[in-house]
């Protein structure tokens, strides 16, 4: 299938809506980076697709192309029902205006959101992403990501949202990162372990040298 679409493009076939339904969900994921990018925006308004079980990057590309094609769309709810299925590529900043909108994202699109983007999010930002779903992060919080969000939220942040989470950061915890070094040879913990071992000595000598002169 993916040398069939490879061939397609090769050809100079473009990759519109019909060419995307007859490649549907199931083959969206064959499709490089460099076919990605040669879909136009606008192929999008007429072709039903999910790439939510595609790689990151695929989702990254075709957020933006579904972002372009999409953003005409004055009425924020029609905008939403056509963008769900691409959420998966949304950067931080983009769910962030979206949790303004009352938009009432289910849990299943929430936990499939990308993970950077969804644990930049704050309590409040989340409230206003689930709206009338929020509940359910409560049903979820054991869950991987959730679990790794609630873990990075202050308690008393996610005590605003009157659901009963726990596990977050404890007031006036401080969560510091310590810096990883690359682990060091054998050998070199060798020379540093004698190097200490002989340091007493060396100094005695310097010390005795300059009391003599």
């Amino acid at each position: 299938s993916s040398a069939i679409i490879e061939r397609y493009v090769d050809l100079g076939n473009a990759l519109n809506a019909t060419a995307l339904n007859a490649i549907g969900t199931r083959y969206l994921c064959l499709l490089n980076a460099t076919e990605l990018k040669k879909i136009d925006p606008n192929s999008l308004k007429l072709a039903s697709l999910n790439p939510s079980a595609c790689s990151q990057v695929t989702k990254d590309i075709l957020y933006a192309k579904a972002k372009e094609a999409f953003s005409h769309q004055r009425n924020v709810t029609a905008y939403y029902e056509l963008i769900v299925p691409y959420l998966g590529g949304a950067p931080g900043a983009d769910l962030k205006a979206l949790s303004k909108k009352n938009v009432n994202m289910n849990i299943s699109t929430f936990v499939n959101l990308r993970r950077n983007s969804l644990m930049s999010l704050t309590p409040s930002e989340v409230w206003g992403l689930l709206g009338v779903y929020l509940p359910q992060l409560k049903q979820r919080q054991n869950e991987s990501p959730i679990r790794e969000w609630i873990e990075m939220q202050k308690q008393s942040e996610l005590d605003k949202l009157h659901i009963g989470l726990t596990g977050g950061l404890p007031e006036g915890y401080i969560n510091l990162v310590t810096p990883k070094f690359p682990p060091s040879s054998s050998a070199s913990l060798g020379t540093v372990a004698m190097a200490l071992h002989l340091l007493p000595a060396l100094l005695l000598s310097f010390l005795m040298m300059s009391v003599l002169q």
